[in-house]
């Protein structure tokens, strides 16, 4: 059994630093409430006006299963995103959008990074803890290897422009929900239209599922290209693998590798480099 006893400073910072990976970064009160000792609250029967006063509300709920969509509306989102007539425009609407709850538990907005002129549009899933502090995407370990790999076939961020599926960081890292891409997808729709790449990379899988629309694994469709709408722009399109599953599966490097290179003759073919 483990020894019960104060922490030191040490393991308090270490204690701190998990929450935070975990994605609690948010005091709820001033002082620790010891829920065990908590009873149960008794519930009692409400009186029958009150019971008859719920029932027309509970003949127009929303049916069981279905997803609850607090404050967030993706009608609202695909309006906001249109209007945007330029990155610069977008990026300020993001800034001050409020309809998806994971901007409450974010740093700040990780928009883009990179040169918005380019030819060649990189597309992650979602920023992560080293991304939400500095406010660029893949900026970590995970972007230091991408850094890497572009340089392999002689690219680097001035000749790419790299964003995510969503622009808040997700807490602990978690995958985005549906509901929460449903919110951000019109925005990374309009962000693709307004950079027109010639040719789009998605990293990882949930990327690749969601621009190309699949529900198959990223093994099974990484390396094949196919001509891809986004919004109302089409473009090249192949999915590789997340630099951050490459860390944890140094093997699967060489599958990687064979999507920079095919990425490489894809622009040669395209006129894009010599």
């Amino acid at each position: 059994m483990a020894e019960d006893r104060p922490l030191n400073h040490d393991e308090m910072l270490a204690v701190l630093d998990w929450y935070r990976a975990a994605g609690v970064d948010v005091a709820v009160g001033e002082e620790p409430v010891d829920r065990f000792a908590q009873r149960a609250p008794v519930r009692t029967a409400p009186p029958q006006a009150t019971a008859q006063a719920m029932a027309p509300a509970a003949a127009t709920a929303a049916p069981q299963g279905t997803p609850p969509m607090i404050g967030a509306d993706p009608a609202e989102a695909r309006n906001l995103a249109a209007s945007a007539k330029s990155l610069q425009e977008l990026e300020a609407i993001l800034g001050q959008y409020d309809g998806c709850g994971l901007k409450l538990r974010a740093t700040q907005l990780v928009f883009a990074d990179g040169n918005p002129d380019a030819s060649i549009m990189l597309i992650g899933e979602a920023p992560g803890a080293e991304e939400d502090r500095i406010g660029k995407p893949f900026v970590g370990k995970s972007g230091q290897l991408l850094d890497r790999m572009l340089a392999a076939i002689g690219l680097d961020r001035t000749k790419v422009y790299i964003a995510n599926t969503v622009p808040w960081r997700p807490p602990g890292n978690r995958t985005p929900t549906p509901e929460e891409m449903a919110l951000c997808l019109p925005f990374l729709h309009r962000q693709v239209e307004l950079v027109a790449p010639k040719v789009i990379m998605t990293l990882g899988g949930p990327a690749m599922q969601t621009l190309f629309d699949t529900t198959s694994g990223i093994i099974k469709m990484r390396g094949k290209w196919a001509n891809l709408t986004v919004g109302r722009h089409q473009a090249e399109a192949v999915a590789t693998l997340h630099p951050a599953y490459l860390l944890r599966n140094p093997a699967a490097k060489e599958q990687a590798w064979q999507d920079m290179l095919s990425l490489k003759l894809k622009l040669v073919e395209l006129g894009l480099v010599d």
